[in-house]
């Protein structure tokens, strides 16, 4: 059984989504030259490298099981693909902006503009047709700033992540059509005749996500003093405790934390009288699923 997974070839998703799928454990054998295709070390598994904007179409027509790429993309696209999973990463915003030194001021001002000039016709049109703005659509393949700039468009609609790209061209914000992040999408059939496969990918490729920002404390402490430890390391659902080999005084606790409470909290421990602290690194978090 064979899968192929459609990866974007450039771009600031391009290289997170590569690295993603290493932590996953589904490494690339010649990510060093990158083509077209690469093979990786399942060989079940291959990865082929093309345009973000083309995955989603690719992923629907079954040339590729799965892929990643932008939410905005796949509605974009407008084609019937499942999106398997957010992963949490490349977040965006599809916004309507229109000069600073314009008439259009706020959202309410969008009924009177005439030509909006974007890389995204389909969900652009999609938002007029909602809002009952009759207005012309201006097609462009980038660099859409500068449209209202030179004459050719009232507003425009564009991706922004901190908006600081639009204030240094002097535009502002008026509306959001969608907000966007990475996503895992799915070729409906290939769902079906090779579930077992995908949802290994899926269920690997969640764990990296679900690890992101976690660290394994692990300490030894008195058990006198457990109750107190339990209430103090904010655990992902309680702290594990076994017992220490030949000490039957002291046990071993250890817990997944966010590693933003990893300094306070190994002070707290300290400060109990726990010993010989670790923090480790976590690459994957498996949780048990229902399914």
């Amino acid at each position: 059984m064979q899968i192929r997974i459609a990866l974007p070839s450039k771009g600031r998703i391009s290289g997170p989504s590569v690295e993603l799928l290493e932590k996953a454990g589904i490494g690339l054998t010649d990510n060093s030259n990158r083509k077209l295709f690469s093979n990786t070390f399942d060989p079940e598994i291959s990865v082929m490298f093309t345009r973000a904007a083309d995955i989603p179409e690719y992923v629907a027509d079954g040339a590729a099981d799965i892929g990643i790429t932008g939410f905005d993309l796949v509605k974009e696209k407008n084609v019937d693909v499942t999106i398997l999973d957010d992963l949490n990463f490349g977040k965006t915003r599809l916004v309507i902006a229109a000069p600073e030194d314009s008439k259009f001021k706020t959202k309410d001002d969008l009924k009177n503009i005439k030509t909006v000039a974007t890389e995204f016709p389909y969900l652009t049109r999609t938002y007029l047709k909602e809002n009952g703005i009759d207005a012309k659509i201006l097609s462009l393949s980038g660099a859409t700033e500068v449209a209202p700039l030179i004459g050719v468009a009232d507003v425009i609609a564009d991706l922004t992540s901190t908006g600081t790209t639009l204030k240094m061209n002097h535009l502002r914000e008026l509306d959001t059509i969608i907000e966007s992040s990475v996503v895992l999408i799915g070729n409906n059939e290939s769902l079906i005749g090779k579930y077992e496969k995908i949802e290994a990918i899926k269920t690997g490729i969640n764990g990296v996500i679900k690890a992101e920002g976690k660290k394994l404390i692990m300490v030894n402490v008195e058990k006198t003093k457990l109750d107190e430890i339990k209430n103090t390391i904010p655990g992902m659902g309680g702290p594990t405790v076994s017992e220490v080999y030949g000490n039957d005084s002291i046990v071993a606790v250890h817990s997944v934390i966010s590693e933003k409470e990893v300094f306070s909290t190994i002070n707290k421990l300290r400060n109990i009288g726990a010993k010989d602290l670790l923090v480790v690194p976590i690459e994957r978090i498996l949780e048990e699923t229902n399914d």
